[in-house]
Parts: C-alpha cells; sequence; structure tokens
C-alpha cells in the first residue's frame, strides 16, 4: 500500500463529503449552509489541486482539471458568501444563498468526476 496513494485519496474524498455537506439543504436558507464548513472545503480542494500536480499522466491532466474548477467555483461561492455578510447592506438573502448553494454544487459536481476518476483509476491498476 502506497502512502502517497492514501493521502491523495483522502484529500479527494475529504473534498467531495465537505462539499456535499456543504450543499445540502434548501437552497436558499443561509441556516441550513454553515459558512465553516464551506471555508473548510475550499481549504481541503486546495490541498487536493496541489497533490494533483504531481501526476503526468492524462488521468492525472483530468484530476487536475476537475480539482481547478471545484476551486474556482467554490471560491467565487466563498467570494459571494462574503460581499453578502459583509459588504452588501441586503446581507443574506435567499438570492445570495442560492447563488452560493449554487456555486458549491458545481463544485461538488467537478468533485464527483475526481471520485469517479479515481475509483477507475484504482479498478484498472494492476499489480505488478
Amino acid at each position: 500500500m502506497s502512502l502517497e496513494k492514501v493521502i491523495f485519496g483522502f484529500f479527494v474524498l475529504l473534498a467531495a463529503t465537505l462539499n456535499f455537506g456543504f450543499f445540502i439543504g434548501d437552497i436558499d436558507d443561509a441556516a441550513l449552509h454553515n459558512e465553516y464548513e464551506l471555508f473548510a472545503a475550499v481549504v481541503v480542494n486546495l490541498i487536493a489541486t496541489v497533490l494533483k500536480f504531481g501526476d503526468r499522466t492524462q488521468i492525472g491532466a483530468v484530476h487536475l482539471a476537475t480539482s481547478l474548477v471545484a476551486d474556482l467555483q467554490l471560491i467565487a461561492a466563498t467570494i459571494t458568501w462574503v460581499y453578502a455578510t459583509q459588504i452588501s447592506s441586503a446581507g443574506m438573502t435567499p438570492e445570495n444563498t442560492a447563488s452560493v448553494v449554487s456555486l458549491s454544487g458545481g463544485a461538488l459536481l467537478a468533485n464527483l468526476v475526481s471520485v469517479a476518476l479515481l475509483v477507475i483509476e484504482t479498478t484498472t491498476f494492476r499489480r505488478r
């Protein structure tokens, strides 16, 4: 068993589960979406992205692409959340909440593709 593969798989799955945890719930109810979970999802996604930089295979390139998409979506969601709560006088309206949750949903889709790639890569791995 390769410790590097275990750590890589751990962060890919943790990124997906944290993102899912934030995403689940009514799309326009900010009380159901914890900002700390969004922050954790951003941090773990960024770590997963860094771990994907070393792979020079074609599937590694797709892994990296899915991570970059998830990072962009989650960073945009975070910026929207910060703008709504710290800058806008309207606060976290149902429309703002829906935007944040929708962006995290896009990141969730990218994370699910990454998990699927990880499963495919693992099942096609041959021992030497």
